[in-house]
């Protein structure tokens, strides 16, 4: 039996080893940042700042309670007036000669981050959604000079236009709000969703619309239970990318919150502990503010995998 040629445009045995391995190399050596961050957020003050540092040290919660919890010093005797500590997080809190003094504003901020972050990625899927199919399905005068406006929001930097941003958002009460920092990650996400997912409404044959306005649908309904389903996958494909942009923006929220519609990334880097930052704290905050953003691309990697390798990224 004559062996079958192996063909050239078919990498080699070789070659998918050695592409394996260096993929398995690079998802190591991405992966040890935030692995170090998740140990860190179990570790004691000391062990968090030990240097050379510790690979192997003890375990500790000290991180996750003073991450919700806000501590005051008392003295040797007024401690040692007080009565037994009543719950375990407590006791930590004693370990480190404080009393609670009530919780700390971190739910506040995370909640925020959720507000803000997924409201503003439907605003964006929405918006973008239906201007997509506009310009895929119908004759837009200036079509071309409208999308390269549209993408030319994404070329100049953000700090750019923070100045005007914050005045004009103070002039019209926008400031420190939910609403105001939703429509500006709305605004500045809308552009990357008009683009991406105008490729995936170019792929859907036009045929199939035309068959179900023939059967009597309208073009609303055949958008709704035509199009839409055809197009899932670039939808969830630019939910993530919009969500993780709202999810890790800090300069706006930095600039356009100070109390009432902050969110978490300007309050992490502000958790202070005794003589400094609260390392363990401030990791356990980071470990909780990544998980949203995880479950929901792994909820919808298939449609991440084929969004990526096909579509409007793929152009």
């Amino acid at each position: 039996m004559k062996a079958v040629p192996h063909s050239p445009l078919e990498p080699s045995a070789g070659s998918k080893w050695f592409a394996g391995i260096v993929v398995i190399t690079y998802a190591v050596v991405s992966l040890i940042p935030l692995v170090w961050i998740f140990m860190t957020g179990f570790r004691t003050p000391n062990d968090a700042i030990a240097y050379p540092p510790k690979l192997v040290a003890e375990q500790s919660l000290i991180g996750y309670v003073n991450l919700f919890t806000t501590r005051s010093r008392v003295g040797a005797e007024e401690m040692a007036a007080l009565p037994p500590p009543a719950t375990w997080y407590e006791s930590l809190v004693r370990e480190q000669q404080m009393i609670l003094a009530g919780p700390s504003r971190f739910i506040d901020r995370y909640s925020n981050s959720l507000l803000i972050g997924f409201g503003s990625t439907l605003l964006s899927v929405v918006l973008g959604t239906l201007a997509a199919y506009a310009f895929s399905r119908f004759r837009v005068p200036g079509k071309d000079d409208l999308l390269f406006f549209i993408l030319s929001t994404r070329m100049m930097p953000p700090i750019a236009i923070a100045i005007p941003v914050y005045l004009m958002f103070r002039t019209i009460g926008l400031s420190d709000t939910h609403l105001g920092l939703i429509l500006m990650y709305t605004v500045v996400n809308l552009s990357l969703s008009v683009w991406l997912l105008q490729g995936f409404m170019d792929e859907i044959p036009r045929e199939y619309e035309e068959a179900a306005m023939v059967d009597g649908y309208t073009r609303w309904q055949a958008f709704l239970r035509v199009v839409l389903p055809q197009a899932a996958t670039g939808i969830a494909t630019t939910a993530i990318f919009c969500l993780i942009f709202a999810w890790n923006e800090y300069a706006f929220a930095l600039l356009l919150t100070s109390g009432t519609a902050q969110t978490s990334p300007p309050f992490i880097p502000t958790i202070i502990g005794e003589g400094g930052l609260d390392w363990p704290a401030m990791a356990a905050g980071t470990t909780l503010f990544l998980l949203p953003v995880l479950f929901f691309t792994v909820l919808l990697r298939k449609h991440l995998l084929r969004g990526v390798t096909f579509g409007a990224i793929r152009k």
